[in-house]
């Protein structure tokens, strides 16, 4: 199936989001890099850059969640299967030297939350999507629903941070320590 040009912006912009930040990627550079024809941009996003990264972040953000969920469906037990999920991650790192593909909004939201509320606001949704399929695993395992979604929010944080320490020492290890302690988080 043939992507449509905004389907091409969108996928370009959330690569060049995630990987460069948002104040240093131009729009020029996402029709040139998504093969979008000039104009395109304009005539699907009429708000420009801040609209497109909004729909980026929130396209991201159903991908992850997708992801996560596929992730946790490898194991019964909600401790094996975040566990699992996260030694993923760290394998899918080193194999990918260190790149950015585990922080997907991380840099839209340090670079725009307290410039913009639309991206804000999308970045928000983007966490509380990702908490949720988490907590969602706990639930069908029995957790209470509060607990489940407090503990949701601390395994995504918990990713997130391990990913940022895994960049700065380029090594997988953080996300490892993380994946051990997923028991004792738990219990």
């Amino acid at each position: 199936m043939n992507k449509s040009s905004k389907d091409k912006i969108v996928e370009t912009a959330s690569r060049l989001f995630q990987t460069q930040g948002y104040h240093a990627t131009g729009l020029n550079q996402i029709t040139k890099e998504s093969g979008a024809p000039k104009g395109s941009l304009y005539y699907y996003f009429p708000d420009g850059k801040e609209q497109l990264a909004s729909i980026a972040v929130e396209s991201t953000a159903k991908l992850v969640a997708s992801r996560i969920k596929e992730g946790l469906k490898e194991k019964e037990s909600p401790i094996e299967a975040i566990q699992t999920f996260i030694t993923n991650l760290a394998d899918e790192f080193e194999k990918q030297e260190g790149s950015k593909q585990g922080l997907p909004v991380a840099a839209v939201v340090l670079e725009t939350a307290q410039t913009s509320e639309t991206l804000r606001m999308s970045c928000k949704q983007a966490y509380e999507t990702w908490h949720e399929v988490f907590a969602k695993k706990l639930i069908d395992a029995g957790y209470e629903k509060e607990k489940a979604y407090e503990l949701g929010l601390v395994i995504n944080a918990l990713i997130e941070g391990a990913f940022i320490i895994a960049l700065t020492r380029k090594d997988s290890e953080p996300l490892r320590q993380v994946a051990r302690y997923i028991p004792s988080i738990l219990k």
